[in-house]
């Protein structure tokens, strides 16, 4: 599902963001005297008890047999309903100046199979005001699929054949492009199919690590690219949640390690965020509502 970037463009803006032109003189002196995406990441970690979780994909798969809803598909719709309600953590920052993306979207590495010489291909999805836990469903199956449906080695994924030929250039020719490109996307001249295509260009990347086993950690952010936002899924484990009393149970949970470039706002706001992050987690039931219905979670 491409997003269409056909908003009227000011001087400044970027075809895929507008330019904040009221900002604040705090983040404005960050975003000029703290440059890099990665010399500004913050550090999130969450860990979310899955009880409330697992009953309500139980009760989604009663009738579901094709494509079941999963705990992924959950955290997806999760993010992008933050998104719509938090809207500077959709920001980025490029060139000394500090953009509100135009869209949600969350992109993620479809591992076609699970082998050390297995290909991956790249999915994207965008949110509407009026999507819901159904729809994004409906979004990730028909993009899962069609990406799981390439043939390996086919090179139809755009952003794996561009890779394949820039690598199999000359390097002098090669790094000399890729500088360009880099150029290019400083001064919005990327053109759009890239932009859709490429995972870094998003407003969340997401990496489901714990589906191979591995226990949660964090992941950079990168120059390249917009991309401000970075959440690792972490495997599911049982463990002790102990009560005020300290007594404990033993419950199935789940470990996020969120990166995020830390200009962008500040600690207040970056909190709120995550505690709406966890409330829909916890009632995920909010999400069969419209991404962009307001959500009381008492923050």
């Amino acid at each position: 599902m491409a997003q269409k970037l056909t908003e009227k463009k000011r001087r400044g803006d970027r075809s895929d963001a507008y330019k904040i032109r009221d900002i604040d003189p705090m983040h404005y002196i960050m975003a000029v005297v703290t440059p890099g995406r990665c010399n500004n990441e913050a550090y999130i970690s969450e860990s979310v008890d899955l009880a409330n979780l697992n009953a309500y994909l139980a009760k989604k798969n009663e009738n579901e047999t094709e494509f079941k809803y999963t705990m992924f598909h959950v955290i997806v719709t999760a993010f992008l309903k933050v998104l719509k309600l938090r809207p500077k953590m959709n920001r980025f920052i490029y060139d000394n100046a500090i953009y509100q993306r135009k869209f949600q979207s969350a992109s993620f590495v479809v591992k076609k199979k699970f082998a050390d010489n297995g290909e991956e291909g790249t999915a994207v999805v965008y949110a509407k005001d009026e999507d819901t836990i159904d729809t994004i469903h409906e979004y990730l199956r028909e993009v899962i699929t069609k990406e799981r449906s390439v043939q390996e080695g086919s090179g139809d994924n755009g952003t794996l054949k561009a890779m394949e030929i820039f690598s199999s250039m000359p390097k002098p020719i090669s790094v000399s492009l890729l500088h360009a490109l880099m150029w290019m996307d400083k001064h919005d001249m990327v053109p759009d199919w890239i932009i859709s295509q490429e995972p870094y260009h998003h407003s969340l990347v997401i990496s489901n690590v714990g589906s191979f086993g591995l226990h949660c950690g964090y992941h950079h952010l990168l120059e390249w690219g917009t991309n401000s936002l970075f959440c690792l899924i972490g495997e599911k484990e049982v463990r002790p949640v102990f009560q005020k009393d300290g007594s404990y149970e033993m419950r199935e949970m789940v470990d996020l390690g969120i990166t995020i470039d830390e200009r962008l706002a500040d600690g207040y706001y970056y909190a709120k965020s995550i505690k709406l992050l966890q409330y829909l987690l916890q009632h995920p039931e909010e999400l069969e509502k419209p991404l962009g219905e307001e959500v009381d979670y008492n923050a």
